[in-house]
């Protein structure tokens, strides 16, 4: 991306508190947020590039980096391996094993998926022509998930189905082979997929709202140390979302350069956006934080990993993974949480307009 100033939007910086470091310890100073690919991550990038992390980095007294890996995987196992302090991540891939080894607290709901995430039928445009069908897909992914759910939708279950475990890289050719029944494929894939010869999407993520999210998260007890990294990582994402939002020039240009360093035109990035959520907002982020509807979401998704043997070998649902939410209640083990989905940095995000 080209160099560009800072576009301003209205922030009023504030520290709310002072962060006092233990007795004999100095608080730490550097970070780290790992980023790889993704419509709902490429703001970070843009943000580094146009000097909007160091503004927010500077009001701290910290220094940010944002480091961009090759893909999801490098940046999550960073991660996992303490390299990076903040990553972008779904909500399922939070609860898994080994992402699940990290306490994380979503500092951020970017989105949740409207459309991004389908099933695909060759030839067929009845969803319960699935069945007896092979299904090539990225096993334990969001795509995964809405399959889970399509098929649950109709009263079959995933015996009822043959899970072919497929590269993402694999799924457009895998569509192409004689035989081919169905696809449950994420974007960009997605729409690649669906403009294929008899291609129908039979069931997607808009019938599941708000249940396949879009986070950023940081390790807690990184953000227990340190708050005011969250509150600077809240900072630079809306106001990058104000301007990337904006039907302004400078909101046009900073689309324009987020789809040219993605490899994308921008046509092809407004279609993604169309098939997101997108929270541009912290008073909507924060408001769908504290809504009702969120721990139904999450239960659910706990529900597909639980019967996939990913939350645990003891047989118990109550008893796995805990995900706290802003009124500090738990759904699952209150001493075992693994997702903390509070409302607080997108509260302070919006106190600043």
């Amino acid at each position: 991306m080209g160099s560009r100033h800072v576009c301003g939007v209205g922030f009023a910086v504030a520290v709310l508190f002072a962060i006092s470091a233990p007795a004999g310890a100095a608080p730490k100073q550097d970070f780290k947020l790992g980023w790889s690919s993704g419509v709902s991550a490429m703001p970070w990038g843009w943000a580094n590039d146009h000097g909007i992390v160091k503004l927010w980095a500077d009001k701290f007294h910290l220094k940010i980096d944002v480091v961009q890996f090759n893909d999801d995987t490098e940046a999550l196992n960073q991660y996992i391996g303490g390299a990076v302090d903040a990553v972008p991540i779904t909500n399922l891939t939070a609860l898994q094993s080994p992402a699940s080894a990290i306490d994380s607290t979503a500092i951020i709901i970017a989105d949740y998926s409207a459309g991004s995430e389908a099933v695909v039928l060759k030839g067929q445009s009845d969803l319960k022509a699935i069945s007896g069908q092979r299904v090539n897909l990225v096993q334990f992914s969001p795509a995964h998930y809405v399959l889970d759910r399509a098929l649950s939708s109709i009263g079959l279950e995933e015996r009822d189905v043959t899970i072919v475990n497929t590269p993402p890289a694999d799924l457009v050719a895998a569509y192409g082979k004689p035989g081919a029944g169905a696809i449950a494929a994420g974007n960009p894939l997605l729409l690649t997929l669906l403009q294929q010869r008899d291609a129908h999407d039979v069931f997607d993520s808009r019938k599941l709202p708000g249940e396949i999210l879009d986070l950023t998260v940081i390790n807690t007890k990184t953000l227990d140390d340190t708050p005011d990294f969250g509150k600077a990582l809240a900072g630079i994402w809306y106001q990058t979302m104000a301007v990337l939002s904006a039907s302004t020039p400078d909101g046009d240009a900073a689309r324009t350069d987020m789809a040219k360093a993605a490899g994308m035109d921008p046509a092809a990035l407004a279609a993604e956006l169309t098939m997101l959520h997108m929270f541009y907002s912290p008073k909507d982020a924060a408001s769908f934080a504290k809504s009702d509807d969120l721990p139904d979401a999450m239960q659910r998704v706990r529900e597909f990993l639980f019967k996939l043997g990913l939350l645990g070998e003891d047989g118990k649902i109550r008893e796995a993974l805990g995900v706290q939410f802003p009124d500090t209640s738990v759904i699952g083990n209150k001493h075992k949480i693994r997702l903390r989905l509070p409302s607080y940095f997108m509260d302070y995000a919006a106190s600043l307009h």
